[in-house]
């Protein structure tokens, strides 16, 4: 976005006062809103101010507009830089807005450029007579009607080099001139005479519900040879792949306890309480073996004391600690708590450990 600038001192008028007829206007907008909100109409009132100097906003109006509404004349200054329909230096009595984006200019937008630049110059420039200026811009949405421009509020549509040079002659001449569409048509309608929805069937409501006889028709033809062979394999009951939900489908085929009680008969099938009642079909339960006297059996391998001289860190026979691997345990000595591994150890006067 292109920055926005106020005019240069020079051209700035040296006061500025709403007409009586503005400030009632700038009162009702007022209005409109709770007290202490009365920012809230700072868009209607600046349009207001825009229009009574001419087209244009000059410094002093928006120090009028921002005492009006008991605002911070920066605050005001901010909405007129960044709103562009706030024109911030002069324009001419007809400010032409030319649309100069892609549906225009695919329908001749340069030519009417032309135009433009070979009778005022270039664009942000106001004419000698102070009748015109002109500014490029973009999309002014109306691109069924393309080319177009908007002179001041009015929009001019379905523009040629011939209708636009006419326009322009006129507005200076100060003829009145018509807005919209110069090609004679109305609105956004074909340009030639209608030549689509013209069957009657299409609104006198006969044609409601057709399109599915119509569909059965098409589909009768193809329903032969392999489409016939494939539309016959299809089933007719489709079933689902997996229950919902991961929950089993209860099917009717099978004899459960709930369908019986459910269908007035008893729960338990008597086929199935005579076979349960069988003995021959019994479960045969081995009898337990009573507990003896035996002592459990144990490993092959067990462990005595092994001999070991604490002194010099090796094994010595005479003295056993440790099981011997192979030894019952009824013959092994006592395991003893190897206090007796420990050397005794005399302290001397010198405090020297002997």
């Amino acid at each position: 976005m292109a920055v926005r600038k106020l005019a240069p001192k020079e051209i700035q008028p040296k006061s500025f006062a709403f007409t009586p007829e503005n400030e009632a206007f700038a009162d009702q907008q007022i209005a409109k809103y709770p007290p202490g909100r009365e920012a809230s109409a700072i868009i209607a009132v600046l349009g207001k101010a825009q229009d009574q100097a001419g087209g244009w906003l000059p410094r002093k109006a928006i120090e009028t507009v921002a005492a009006k509404l008991n605002m911070a004349p920066i605050r005001v200054m901010e909405v007129a830089t960044f709103y562009t329909m706030f024109n911030l230096e002069p324009v001419g009595k007809y400010f032409i807005q030319f649309c100069g984006t892609t549906p225009c200019m695919l329908r001749g937008a340069g030519d009417i450029k032309k135009v433009l630049e070979s009778r005022f110059g270039e664009q942000n420039h106001v004419s000698a007579d102070g009748l015109f200026s002109w500014l490029e811009v973009e999309c002014l949405g109306a691109c069924c009607n393309a080319p177009m421009v908007q002179i001041n509020d009015d929009y001019y549509e379905d523009l040629t080099t011939e209708n636009f040079e006419k326009l322009l002659d006129d507005l200076a001449a100060d003829r009145p001139v018509k807005p919209g569409p110069q090609s004679g048509r109305r609105s956004s309608e074909p340009f030639e005479a209608v030549s689509t929805l013209q069957d009657p069937s299409l609104f006198d409501g006969s044609m409601i519900g057709a399109w599915r006889k119509r569909f059965e028709e098409q589909a009768k033809p193809a329903e032969t040879g392999e489409v016939a062979a494939e539309m016959a394999s299809i089933p007719k009951e489709v079933k689902a792949s997996k229950p919902t939900a991961g929950r089993a489908i209860e099917s009717d085929a099978a004899d459960t306890p709930a369908k019986r009680a459910k269908e007035g008969e008893t729960p338990i099938n008597p086929v199935d309480r005579k076979e349960a009642s069988d003995p021959s079909t019994a479960t045969k339960i081995e009898p337990r073996q009573e507990a003896t006297d035996k002592p459990a059996p144990q490993s092959s391998k067990s462990y005595v004391a092994t001999p070991s001289k604490p002194g010099e860190g090796k094994p010595v026979p005479t003295s056993p600690t440790t099981p011997e691997a192979g030894t019952p345990p009824a013959q092994a000595e006592t395991r003893r708590d190897g206090s007796e591994s420990k050397p005794d150890v005399v302290i001397d006067k010198d405090n020297t450990p002997s």
